[in-house]
């Protein structure tokens, strides 16, 4: 008898697992543009405009105008994220993979985060850190945790996943927590 409570009390708590995971993303999928999921108001119009300025002698420099204290800045033309401290010093900048759903361009703040799950083009992948939604498209960073080929017929698919290496995905992770600032340039 004891083995069989321990069996239903393991497939309950599995069950009620899965659920707060599916409830969790349908929250992080929802959030009101005011709470994160769209750009905040206090983006200044030198971030969201145009291009910010860059280094032509230094194309991994921090663009200018470009936000201001700790936060991430990814730029959509040139595919890179800046890991930006407290102080404005860069603490680690590398280029990304984006997918077909780019944000615009404006202050956002982490709304989610999840350590490992499958990514909408069918692929397992980790440190996944979301930050806005486009036209109900989820967008966010994360890691492949290996390579492997899109899922069969995702070209068609809408994909707001920003990839990194997996290294890259791990500094992201220690650095983009709940609340961090995300700034979107050109």
């Amino acid at each position: 008898m004891a083995g069989t409570s321990a069996a239903i009390v393991a497939g309950l708590t599995a069950a009620a697992v899965g659920t707060v995971g599916v409830l969790a993303y349908q929250a992080s999928a929802n959030v009101p543009p005011a709470l994160g999921g769209g750009p905040t108001s206090s983006a200044s119009p030198s971030v969201a405009a145009s291009k910010a300025p860059r280094d032509r002698n230094d194309p991994t420099a921090l663009p200018a105008a470009s936000g201001r204290g700790e936060r991430v800045v990814y730029s959509v033309d040139d595919d890179r994220v800046w890991l930006v401290g407290g102080r404005g010093k860069v603490q680690h900048t590398f280029r990304v993979a984006p997918g077909n759903v780019d944000p615009a361009p404006g202050s956002y703040v982490v709304t989610s985060r999840s350590n490992a799950i499958i990514g909408t083009d069918g692929r397992p992948v980790e440190h996944v850190v979301r930050f806005t939604s486009v036209d109900g498209v989820v967008v966010g960073f994360s890691a492949a945790v290996k390579d492997t080929a899109p899922a069969p017929g995702s070209t068609d698919l809408k994909v707001g996943a920003i990839r990194e290496t997996r290294e890259d995905g791990e500094a992201m992770w220690q650095f983009a927590t709940i609340g961090v600032k995300i700034v979107v340039i050109r």
